[in-house]
């Protein structure tokens, strides 16, 4: 099955669509959450090989450097993982983008309370992936399970995130957008991977979705 030929151009087209909707109720938390105005990029639907992830993910990213990535597994008929990948040097720059309550509390400045670096990024890929994932595969007919959050890589390339050797699919189904913040640098990009077994699902439920509009 070659990659370019998994899904019809009707199906990517829904699959955007869906996943702006989802990236959409994901920005709007985010925004709460950190006070600022939150822009998206327009999601892209890619079908990519094992061998081919970290350059692809570069190539949509631009990132060259090192990268910060939290995953988190969800589970349904459709399964797979979601990423959210930041660059490891702006980690510093969102911590200091917190507003003057976190998590319902008073944080100054210098208190032992404050959260690290490692809590926050934590905070914001749980909440990006818990409103965009369910947001997509509820319009999909299904309602995921998702694993807990774990730290996949820290200060490591693209390329080292997605080595082969440590990748259990052959093809995955990618979906990636970036969230930013207005006038800050800070950038973080939600990559969803859905492995072979689950492309099917997708483009049947999706064949679904656009029957019945």
């Amino acid at each position: 099955m070659l990659p370019d030929r998994v899904l019809s151009e009707i199906q990517r087209d829904a699959l955007q669509e869906i996943a702006n909707m989802g990236m959409g109720e994901a920005a709007t938390r985010l925004s709460g959450f950190l006070n600022s105005f939150i822009e998206l990029s327009v999601p892209r639907v890619r079908v990519v090989t094992a061998a081919d992830a970290g350059r692809t993910l570069t190539e949509m990213t631009g990132i060259a450097g090192t990268v910060t990535a939290v995953r988190q597994g969800f589970r349904s008929e459709i399964k797979g993982e979601a990423l959210v990948i930041c660059r490891s040097a702006a980690l510093a720059e969102l911590g200091a983008l917190l507003p003057a309550t976190y998590g319902g509390y008073p944080v100054h400045e210098g208190e032992a309370d404050e959260p690290d670096a490692d809590e926050l990024v934590f905070d914001v890929a749980n909440l990006i992936t818990g409103a965009c994932v369910s947001s997509i595969l509820e319009w999909l007919g299904r309602q995921p399970v998702f694993s807990p959050p774990d730290l996949l890589a820290n200060a490591v390339t693209l390329d080292d995130v997605f080595r082969t050797e440590m990748l259990v699919w052959d093809l995955a189904l990618l979906v990636e957008v970036s969230f930013s913040l207005e006038f800050q640098r800070f950038r973080a990009h939600l990559v969803m991977l859905m492995d072979e077994d689950s492309i099917g699902h997708v483009s049947h439920a999706l064949d679904e979705l656009v029957d019945s509009l």
